[in-house]
């Protein structure tokens, strides 16, 4: 299944197979939109602190993290789930590793906002 379309032509196709997952993900995961709506009100909050630009930046990249994860864990569970509904100790495990990639990154998340504006905030 090679594509042989190269060059500029190829990244406008990328980036439209990329907004077709970014939809898929809205349209089928509540997950995804849960997160995209916390995402857009913690990136609105890291824009409009009084912090250095680096603060900022790592506000909003550890948000962006959670969502990258979270459409990875979306993937996997489609193409497991594409695979067969039956139940296969395999096929659980991939679930639940994905599942503990997007709660883990959430964690990380949370330590960088709470570490960061921790040390800008309390004296």
């Amino acid at each position: 299944m090679a594509n042989n379309v190269t060059g500029f032509i190829r990244i406008i196709k990328a980036a439209g197979y990329s907004w077709q997952g970014l939809r898929a993900a809205w349209q089928y995961e509540a997950a995804f939109r849960q997160e995209a709506i916390a995402a857009l009100i913690a990136i609105g909050v890291a824009c409009w602190l009084d912090v250095d630009a680096i603060t900022r930046v790592l506000l909003v990249g550890s948000v962006a993290l959670v969502m990258i994860v979270e459409i990875l864990n979306s993937a996997i569970e489609a193409v497991v789930d594409r695979i067969g509904q039956e139940r296969h100790p395999l096929a659980g495990r991939a679930k639940d590793m994905g599942s503990a990639a997007v709660s883990l990154t959430i964690l990380l998340a949370l330590f960088v906002w709470i570490g960061l504006l921790w040390s800008h905030f309390i004296p």
